[in-house]
């Protein structure tokens, strides 16, 4: 089990326990009693009121005010959030724009060091553009919830992607890429890759995508995506 989803099992063990012990707690969530008490104390950092007692009938417990004061989140989350203001941006349609800046400053202060390195390396390989008017968006779909997690690691450790593509006739063929760009052209979304079989870049509309998943061991270099002139890095939206 992941720490992240550890650390929320035991605080919704504590909530609907009361009291426990720390071979309790480390028996149902299936881990030592060390890393547990790592996690408690994790937990703690990030503002939950976890008392402990000692003797008989003691343990620990949580108090029921107690809420989360730091926010955990991943490059996935905050890459969502960063991209959903760009993208509104570059389609002229984001109002309070100064508080939305000032929030996503913050959020990015919040995070690991690490994290902020790789949300940085990620927002590299976004860009943004005007969508040509000729461009048909009535058969426009949801994108899938997966392509985010999916995408983080792919771009962030250059991995190929693998994932199910249904072409504008409706077609789905199972495709093995090496992503370079996301380009957002309001409302359309595109993952840009270089396509070995085919030795040329290729735009994937994103809402045809499904089924992503990333391939270990294939390392691939990165390339220099040409975008047309109308198309800037993220980074200059959000300045």
């Amino acid at each position: 089990m992941k720490p992240r989803h550890r650390q929320d099992a035991l605080v919704r063990n504590l909530r609907r326990q009361g009291t426990s012990t720390i071979s309790r707690l480390a028996e149902e969530v299936g881990a030592s009693r060390r890393t547990v008490l790592r996690d408690i104390a994790a937990l703690r950092d990030e503002g939950f009121v976890i008392h402990s007692e000692t003797g008989p009938g003691g343990g620990l417990f949580l108090d029921p005010r107690s809420v989360q004061t730091t926010a955990r989140l991943s490059v996935a989350e905050v890459f969502a959030l960063l991209i959903s203001v760009a993208s509104m941006r570059a389609a002229g349609t984001l109002p309070f724009s100064g508080l939305a800046d000032a929030a996503l400053a913050k959020i990015e202060k919040a995070l690991p060091s690490d994290k902020v390195q790789d949300l940085r390396r990620f927002l590299d390989c976004l860009y943004v553009g005007p969508l040509a008017p000729e461009v048909d968006i009535t058969n426009l779909g949801k994108m899938d919830p997966a392509l985010l997690p999916a995408f983080e690691p792919a771009f962030l450790n250059r991995l190929r992607l693998r994932f199910h593509y249904r072409d504008a006739k409706g077609v789905e063929t199972t495709r093995h890429v090496e992503p370079q760009a996301m380009l957002i052209l309001p409302p359309l979304w595109y993952l840009v890759a270089w396509d070995p079989s085919r030795q040329d870049f290729r735009h994937f509309r994103m809402d045809r995508i499904s089924a992503p998943e990333c391939v270990e061991g294939s390392a691939f270099r990165r390339r220099q995506v040409p975008f047309d002139d109308s198309v800037r890095p993220v980074r200059q939206t959000l300045d």
